[in-house]
């Protein structure tokens, strides 16, 4: 059986608990996706087609929010994100509104649409809010209990799809892991892997890489990047000599800015090193994987830099 993209599984739960509740409200700037079909022919009432104008989308779901809605809003990430971002800090989160703010396609998920609809600073910018919350669900399961999560707990939240169906990396297991924010998904010495999304799967096939060669290091999902606990993140990582993460993101104030944000809050010097983009603009497109082999998040990159770091990983406070 074939992996359900993330995004229709989040659609038909959220349209299945709207079912129930009269109170919950769907607005999309997109309708290409036959899940956002059944929804709006189903509940005509509870869903809202903007056009393409984000800007005002955003307008529209703070004023339901106000009347007690509990609103989700739905677009491509890099137009939910940058092209209303003025908005979403205005009307949402200076205001303190429970919205759920949708996106589909981030990183290079959009691999073939070019560069216009890549969102390779979306976590810098998004977390830089305060009072938001940030998720990257990496498999249907956790996508489902995200799903059910934003509805029963509203609040002001960002979260982030991915385009592709990728397979499974929970078994059944992932509520439990959902009040922590991260979960070790693979065990191993020496190196802790972390990530989220897509760059998740691919440091899983890094860590089966080397696995191969005699290192296994381990590998930790950090699908929530705020609010984040530093001492739980710094005391779950302890074991390991070192830290590398691993992001679809330019580095500056991304992913790997969080981990090492957590550690020096709690006055931690352990060795953590980030892999990501590099500073500069991307014009390439014609496939997601080559473009990431191109700018060193090849897995084959992930497990180098890894398997460096596990001969000769470096001590705290070293």
């Amino acid at each position: 059986m074939a992996n359900p993209l993330m995004r229709d599984v989040l659609i038909e739960e959220l349209c299945s608990i709207a079912r129930r509740d009269p109170d919950v409200y769907f607005i999309a700037a997109d309708l290409g996706a036959a899940a956002l079909d059944s929804f709006r022919e189903e509940l005509p009432r509870q869903f809202i087609h903007s056009g393409i104008s984000e800007q005002n989308m955003i307008d529209v779901a703070a004023g339901l929010a106000t009347c007690g809605k509990k609103v989700y809003c739905y677009a491509m990430s890099s137009f939910i994100t940058a092209r209303c971002y003025e908005q979403i800090k205005v009307a949402l989160g200076a205001m303190n509104q429970p919205v759920t703010l949708i996106s589909v396609g981030v990183g290079m998920g959009y691999d073939d649409a070019g560069p216009t609809h890549y969102t390779t600073e979306d976590i810098a910018i998004m977390r830089a809010l305060p009072g938001i919350e940030v998720l990257s669900p990496a498999d249907a399961e956790s996508t489902l209990a995200i799903a059910r999560h934003t509805h029963a707990k509203p609040a002001f939240r960002y979260l982030r799809l991915e385009r592709p169906a990728l397979p499974p990396v929970y078994q059944g297991d992932f509520a439990a892991a959902l009040p922590a924010g991260f979960a070790r998904v693979a065990p191993g010495s020496k190196v802790a892997i972390v990530s989220s999304g897509y760059m998740l799967h691919r440091s899983l096939e890094a860590r089966a890489l080397l696995a191969a060669q005699g290192v296994e290091p381990a590998v930790f999902d950090l699908f929530r990047v705020k609010p984040l606990d530093p001492a739980a993140l710094v005391a779950a990582l302890a074991p390991y000599d070192a830290v590398v993460t691993v992001e679809e993101q330019w580095l500056a104030g991304g992913f790997g800015s969080v981990v090492l944000e957590a550690f020096s809050d709690v006055g931690s010097t352990k060795r953590v090193v980030r892999i990501g983009l590099p500073d500069r603009w991307f014009f390439e497109n014609g496939g997601r994987k080559p473009v990431l082999d191109a700018f060193g998040l090849g897995v084959a990159d992930i497990a180098r830099a890894v398997g460096e770091l596990h001969s000769s990983p470096g001590r705290e406070g070293a």
